[in-house]
């Protein structure tokens, strides 16, 4: 089969709204293998304020809609400096990726990424790095396919009193 090929636009305001309630979501429940309810949710608050001041309007951080060939949405991206290099690197992050249910299995998460890849190198971006859980084994997947290789790694355990 092959890859779909998908658009990328810029987000909207309406749609940044709506992105941000759903990563913060996310981030919280993705927290909470490693820390308390309450704390998860503030820390996945914290971080979008942190890196995002300004929203979409926040100065070298592109946040994209990806459309598919008919122009229906079928996922977003935020892509970004490296937080881990100097400013001005040649260094980019993908801070964030997803596919639409809807629109998942079909190939758009590679067509996605590779998107999101062309669109660093023409900011002059010569790496991409990102983040992944070491639970969501699709992605993993998805990314070792696309020749991502692990850099570094986090590990954590539960304690019992």
């Amino acid at each position: 089969m092959d890859r779909p090929r998908v658009t990328l636009r810029e987000m909207t305001e309406d749609e940044y709204r709506t992105y941000v309630g759903e990563v913060q979501a996310a981030a919280a429940q993705a927290l909470l293998a490693t820390m308390p309810e309450e704390e998860a949710r503030e820390k996945a608050a914290g971080g979008i304020a942190h890196y995002l001041p300004d929203g979409v309007a926040t100065a070298n951080h592109t946040l994209v809609i990806a459309e598919n060939a008919e122009g229906a949405p079928v996922g977003n991206a935020w892509l970004g400096p490296d937080p881990n290099r100097a400013e001005g690197s040649d260094g980019a992050w993908l801070y964030d990726i997803n596919v639409y249910p809807h629109a998942r299995r079909h190939g758009y998460g590679a067509a996605i990424l590779a998107a999101v890849e062309e669109l660093a190198v023409r900011e002059g971006k010569t790496r991409i790095g990102l983040n992944v859980v070491g639970s969501n084994e699709a992605a993993i997947a998805l990314y070792s396919k696309s020749g991502y290789a692990v850099s570094s790694m986090q590990m954590s355990k539960p304690l019992v009193p």
